[in-house]
């Protein structure tokens, strides 16, 4: 498989140029009357032509063959893969909590371990999320994905992933993040059993948060995200492309792979970021601030301020604060939380909130420290700490999130949940007391 030297490009949203062949780039215009060394034009465009400048996203590609060269689409099994609209089962306003999804048994890739948790909106009106975790065991042999109703940003638990994408190749590991743009085709291998997050965002794609008064530097840098160099593959046989369209499976036969792009420029690919690189902006004096000042990647919604999912994590930082509680505050909000644990443990629960697991409180649903992690967090001695060796992370949604039928029924449920709650004492002493 023939690769460009560089691997990786760094900076969000720039316009790259890579070439894993010399002169495969056309120079000084973007769709000559030929191409160089007789490849095929194709431009992917992620955003609408008339975008603003600062939003439109597109890139030109020049591959062994265009993408139209397969047979018509079949509809196919989607096994525990859904999409909005989610309307199995009523929501409950329940708190509800997640053990891992279990490591398959049988031969699963990347595709078909996905299981989906919930989500909201509808794909088709472009607004909303899809929320799901993946636990897979052998890689993709002999078909391809790619997925129409929303960009996917990816989040490794367990084990590493290599994701083969029309644009080139990002090799994940636990403690590292990827997007994948909407339309991208994708194959993903892995390093024996592997399991992780996804969320799938109908909406607008991803984008830094502003930093209004933090300034110019904090949270994430648009340096360290890395967009991979041009890969492809001149492979002929008996291939599969599956796609996932207004939320239904489909399957084509195609006799080459998809994955045949020779070079390309422009700024609609995939991305990859280490969160170890995150910039906390934290507390030094009292009160604990909003989970927002930990937002990594933002989908804005048509409400000003308001996300169509936000992707905040929890990493290690140091802990400082004046006569203040440092674990988060019990809290009801407006935002929808979907929680997830990629290593160690999260500092407002002290126990059952697993690595692979999930959490998810909902639209004015109460939630909090448990009453272990309060009364210890009450009297503890307020000098700096270091939260170290963890990693969580939080989709934030605007829309309240509807568990599918597999969320609700599913023996990993923990129906005990409420529990760690009830031991939360009366302290308040009135007068005369």
């Amino acid at each position: 498989m023939p690769q460009a030297e560089l691997k990786y490009q760094s900076g969000l949203g720039n316009e790259f140029a890579t070439e894993a062949v010399k002169g495969a780039l056309p120079e000084g215009q973007n769709s000559p009357q030929k191409a160089p060394l007789g490849l095929y034009t194709e431009q992917l465009s992620g955003t609408a032509f008339t975008a603003p400048r600062a939003t439109n996203r597109r890139t030109w590609t020049y591959r062994i063959r265009p993408s139209v060269t397969h047979k018509p689409f079949s509809e196919i099994g989607s096994g525990l893969f859904r999409s909005g609209p989610f309307t199995e089962l009523p929501t409950p306003p329940n708190q509800m909590r997640w053990n891992p999804v279990p490591m398959p048994e049988a031969k699963t890739d990347f595709v078909d371990g996905i299981v989906t948790m919930g989500g909201s909106g509808d794909p088709a009106m472009q607004v909303g999320v899809g929320l799901h975790v993946y636990a897979a065991n052998a890689p993709m042999q002999g078909r391809y994905f790619y997925n129409a109703d929303g960009e996917m940003l990816i989040v490794p638990q367990q084990g590493k992933l290599g994701i083969h994408t029309e644009l080139g190749i990002l090799d994940m590991a636990p403690g590292e993040m990827c997007v994948v743009p909407r339309g991208m085709k994708m194959r993903v291998t892995m390093e024996g059993p592997s399991r992780g997050y996804i969320c799938e965002n109908y909406g607008l794609t991803f984008r830094l948060p502003e930093l209004g008064a933090i300034g110019a530097n904090g949270l994430a840098n648009p340096r360290d995200f890395l967009t991979p160099a041009a890969a492809y593959e001149d492979e002929e046989g008996d291939f599969r492309i599956v796609g996932k369209f207004l939320g239904r499976m489909w399957e084509a036969e195609i006799d080459h792979s998809p994955l045949d792009v020779v070079a390309w420029h422009g700024n609609y690919a995939p991305y990859k970021y280490d969160m170890a690189r995150f910039q906390c902006i934290n507390t030094v004096s009292f009160d604990h601030p909003d989970p927002s000042i930990y937002t990594v990647m933002t989908s804005p919604s048509v409400m000003a301020g308001t996300a169509n999912v936000d992707f905040a994590i929890f990493p290690p930082r140091w802990l400082v604060a004046e006569h203040t509680f440092r674990p988060p505050w019990f809290h009801r909000n407006m935002m929808n939380e979907f929680m997830g644990l990629v290593f160690g443990e999260y500092d407002a629960k002290a126990e059952g909130f697993l690595p692979g697991g999930a959490s998810l409180h909902n639209c004015m649903s109460g939630h909090g420290p448990d009453a272990e992690t309060w009364e210890r967090a009450s009297q503890a001695e307020l000098k700096p700490v270091k939260l170290d060796n963890t990693l969580a992370f939080m989709f934030e949604t605007g829309l309240p999130v509807r568990p599918t039928k597999f969320a609700l029924e599913t023996k990993i449920l923990q129906h005990e949940y409420y529990e760690c709650w009830q031991g939360l004492k009366k302290h308040f002493k009135g007068p005369g007391e």
